[in-house]
């Protein structure tokens, strides 16, 4: 038997006077990489010469991009909010900065695009975050021998980084300044050096934003990736916790031959992680004409069917504390609106649920998957019996004729109401 419990908290957790609404929201990897359709990171994984990998910038030119479609693509899917890469390891910024020439506005589009996704964020109210990575494989003083993701530095000779921590604060204040409200701010790679000041000018820039904990101080909330989270105990999250992973098995960034995770897989994540108070990312990786992959499109709209089929009731729930004695079935138990809602992350083995105890007989019982109402009675149930004697135990509310056949390839939400 697996029931989450929990000592009472609202998943609505406070930091330092900042909170986090639980939210599905969509990750963004997009960069020069995408021109070579293999990874992210395909300079170092591919171990590609500078000059040949710096010289895609000369060929990107993404003169379908569409950001409104991206945003219409992740509303639609029931998320909240876009975190956008406004640089990766590659040291590559997608925005008009001043500090480098190596830039989205020295292509041959030459569009400054995060502030074209900020304009359709704003129009069709989408939060947006942005990332920003502490590694830089273009900038001369970026070396950090403290850090890792280090493979592609332009000489470790040259590493300053009190020179390099002044163009992350030049950058940054960019960022901060000129795309409007930003949501959250998630660094990569922890460089495993100290300096509160930077978070602290992020705040300044941004009041009420949060920031993971990948960047100068341990920041706001965690940021478990890749299936980390799913692997947790079921109990509610006690710090602000974002997880994320991408559709691509193997790559963030655009890949030509990607293998991809099953809608199962990802639709049992985002309930997991979502139903224990955590927001989840899911990640596309855009082609270097600026558009969203069908396949990539297909996976988030299937997702997407699934999330708002449980109507908001993974945001911003509580934990519900009673010990219902749930039989057999990995559940995550949580309520809101005055009722309770039955995560069952793993789907059902069979068609039915028996509960021991409950706090009154419902009054009504759906299947939020496809909103039908379903029967409940109290039943003896002859599989549970006490051992000495043969007698079965006593009755459970047993609510029946779940369509589990038909809902095989998604986590199963039943609401109850008292």
């Amino acid at each position: 038997m697996f029931v989450q419990k929990s000592s009472a908290r609202n998943t609505v957790c406070k930091t330092k006077g900042r909170k986090m609404n639980n939210l599905f929201g969509m990750f963004i990897h997009w960069g020069i990489y995408s021109v070579a359709g293999l990874h992210e990171q395909a300079f170092a994984k591919y171990d590609f010469d500078r000059k040949q990998y710096e010289g895609m910038k000369d060929v990107f030119d993404p003169v379908k991009y569409d950001p409104e479609q991206w945003v219409l693509l992740a509303k639609n899917a029931g998320m909240k909010y876009i975190c956008f890469t406004t640089k990766h390891h590659d040291g590559f910024s997608m925005w008009d900065t001043k500090y480098t020439d190596y830039n989205i506005m020295n292509t041959p589009y030459g569009k400054d695009v995060l502030k074209m996704l900020a304009d359709a964020c704003q129009k069709h109210g989408m939060k947006l975050s942005l990332y920003y990575s502490n590694p830089d494989w273009h900038h001369v003083n970026a070396y950090n021998s403290k850090s890792s993701h280090q493979w592609k530095v332009v000489d470790k000779a040259s590493a300053d980084f009190k020179k390099y921590r002044e163009y992350v604060i030049n950058q940054v204040t960019e960022l901060l300044t000129n795309y409007g409200k930003i949501y959250t701010f998630f660094w990569d790679i922890m460089p495993q050096i100290e300096d509160r000041s930077i978070n602290e000018l992020v705040r300044k820039l941004q009041p009420g934003i949060l920031i993971n904990n990948r960047g100068y101080d341990e920041g706001d909330f965690s940021t478990p990736e890749r299936g980390e989270g799913d692997r947790l105990e079921f109990r509610h999250f006690e710090k602000m916790t974002e997880a994320c992973n991408a559709v691509g098995f193997n790559s963030w960034g655009y890949r030509k031959n990607e293998d991809y995770h099953s809608v199962r897989n990802l639709t049992y994540s985002v309930m997991k992680i979502m139903a224990l108070g955590g927001s989840y990312l899911l990640n596309v990786g855009p082609r270097p004409d600026g558009t969203i992959g069908d396949r990539e499109k297909r996976i988030i709209e299937r997702v997407g069917k699934w999330y708002l089929s449980t109507e908001g009731c993974l945001e911003n729930a509580e934990a519900d504390d009673f010990d219902y004695g749930l039989k057999e079935h990995a559940c995550i138990i949580n309520k809101k609106n005055g009722k309770t809602y039955f995560h069952f992350t793993q789907g059902l083995s069979y068609d039915a649920v028996y509960i021991e105890r409950f706090p009154s007989i419902p009054k009504k019982v759906r299947l939020l998957n496809t909103k039908e109402e379903l029967p409940f009675e109290m039943r003896v149930i002859p599989s549970y019996y006490d051992r000495d004697s043969g007698i079965c135990t006593g009755e459970y509310l047993t609510i029946s004729n779940i369509p589990v056949d038909d809902l095989e390839n998604e986590p199963i939400t039943i609401e109850v109401e008292w």
